[in-house]
């Protein structure tokens, strides 16, 4: 730490009054004046060893600075080598890049460079935002961490070499739970609730969101991370007046279980989840896998042999680095992720683009009704009126203003689910409909594909803000909404420079969610 300027006040040398200086002078020169010659040299003596003196406490002084100066800096640079995070509140996850964000949505949510300002315009104030967020970094599925394990343990058993950069497995011991939340993605979500409350300050200093989770444990845990974020940043809030003992705030949490109504989990539409268009996603993906893996499975097993590696496997191998990645309390990057190239990566990210969008959005034929109901309940936010919705919505839940508030006070919400959800919500929205669909031969870039990717959309902790706004000059409010910190242009409803959209036409453009999708499909 720097120290404190009271500190170094204390420790300051006082200098001698210019008038004590003029006087001892003033009393030397006139003494010598009445003196003999010997004096003179005595003098001269003394004024030369004062010089002396002066010059070595000005080296003492300076080299004093350069010490302590030099012990800061070794100090704050050996604190930032030893207790450095990946992660941060404003621009989330900064390691390694090039390589981080090309996780699909196993990579932590980063800030996307936003082309339209992401402030809120001149003369304009926001009167209402929703958040939409996946939960945060995670464990492995229960399924795939047993995948893991078993290829980890038959490299140990049969790999009979280790390659340079592969030795470090010799030694690694695979300890990655199933489904919860890593601490860092603990973090993940209180860091995201500081962001909401500073990004929507005005309104959160008075107002407590109403908050709603899909019935997961880790969704749940996400939830109450962030509402932590939140109420730490408010209570930090000289302006707030808030009561401060008005946390834990209330969670409403909705059940996953079979056949129950939840708008923030797909599961009630028979046909897409257990009929032919359960396997196109899967489908897309295992022909990119054939495509881009080989080469890579070969460089493996020259490696690693006798571990004999398949394609599929080449995936679960890939999969470590992201999830060992997460599951370091500051999120360092795990040596596996040193194991493929920068391309490789590209082609990885890319693959899992390929399973959200053949498998959740417009790629397969009920993707994006699987978002309808959330929309719906949406536009019942936005608009102050009851939900009209007869898909996946809980109608005893949305018919009740205690547990689906509306109007009055209430212009704060924040849901939270999963990633697959939320890329169905993103269709039913037609938030990338400018995307063509994806080839499953060749890598596109995400430029390539206007903006869509998994990375991009839905990595761990993402969050989509839908905001409504009230500007000078104009009659109607807007409406705008912001993934991952950058903000869509919103094309479907006419959208301006300002990736704005007049409510009315925002509505109006969702006229697929409010029509019900393909909802009467699901149980052919």
């Amino acid at each position: 730490m720097l120290p404190s300027r009271k500190a170094n006040d204390a420790h300051k040398y006082q200098p001698v009054s210019s008038s004590e200086h003029e006087t001892q002078d003033h009393q030397v020169q006139r003494h010598h004046s009445i003196e003999d010659p010997a004096a003179l040299d005595l003098d001269r003596h003394l004024e030369s060893f004062k010089k002396k003196n002066r010059k070595r406490t000005t080296f003492i002084v300076m080299g004093a600075i350069g010490f302590f100066l030099f012990l800061y800096w070794a100090i704050a640079g050996s604190s930032q080598r030893l207790s450095p995070s990946c992660d941060s509140v404003d621009l989330g996850f900064r390691c390694q890049p090039h390589i981080s964000q090309f996780w699909g949505q196993y990579s932590p949510y980063f800030s996307i460079l936003s082309e339209i300002p992401t402030g809120v315009p001149d003369q304009c104030q926001i009167t209402f935002a929703q958040i939409l967020s996946r939960h945060g970094a995670r464990d492995p599925t229960s399924s795939k961490t047993t995948k893991y394990a078993q290829l980890v343990d038959r490299i140990h058993s049969n790999a009979t070499a280790y390659g340079a950069g592969y030795s470090f497995i010799k030694d690694y011991d695979y300890d990655l739970g199933a489904d919860q939340l890593s601490i860092f993605g603990q973090q993940q979500m209180i860091n995201s609730g500081i962001k909401y409350y500073e990004r929507y300050q005005a309104l959160a200093k008075d107002i407590t969101p109403f908050v709603r989770s899909s019935g997961q444990d880790r969704v749940v845990e996400s939830a109450r991370n962030w509402t932590q974020g939140f109420h730490d940043a408010r209570i930090k809030d000289k302006r707030s007046k808030s009561e401060k003992d008005d946390y834990p705030y209330p969670i409403l949490v909705i059940s996953e279980d079979t056949g129950s109504n939840n708008t923030l989990d797909h599961g009630l539409c028979n046909e897409f989840e257990s009929g032919f268009d359960s396997t196109i996603g899967d489908s897309a993906q295992a022909t990119w896998v054939s495509i881009f893996t080989p080469s890579i499975t070969d460089r493996l097993n020259e490696n690693l042999p006798g571990a004999n590696i398949t394609n599929a496997e080449t995936i679960n191998m890939m999969d470590l680095c992201p999830f060992n990645t997460v599951a370091d309390l500051h999120g360092f990057i795990s040596p596996f992720c040193a194991l493929f190239t920068e391309d490789e990566w590209h082609a990885y990210d890319y693959y899992q683009s390929l399973g959200k969008y053949y498998s959740y959005s417009w790629g397969n034929p009920l993707g994006a009704t699987q978002g309808v109901g959330f929309t719906n309940e949406l536009i019942a936010r936005l608009t102050n009126t009851p939900v009209d919705d007869h898909t996946s919505t809980n109608s005893t839940l949305d018919d009740s203003r205690q547990t689906f508030p509306i109007g009055g006070k209430t212009v704060l919400y924040a849901d939270f689910s999963h990633d697959n959800d939320m890329t169905g919500i993103f269709s039913a929205m037609g938030l990338y409909n400018e995307t063509a669909p994806l080839l499953n031969t060749t890598v596109e870039s995400v430029e390539s594909t206007n903006g869509y990717s998994a990375a991009w959309t839905v990595p761990f902790a993402a969050r989509a803000y839908f905001e409504k706004m009230s500007c000078v000059g104009t009659s109607e409010e807007f409406v705008r909404i912001v993934v991952n910190d950058r903000v869509l242009p919103l094309k479907t409803c006419g959208g301006d420079y300002l990736g704005r959209c007049t409510l009315s036409n925002f509505v109006d453009s969702l006229s697929f969610a409010r029509e019900g999708g393909d909802w009467g499909k699901c149980f052919v």
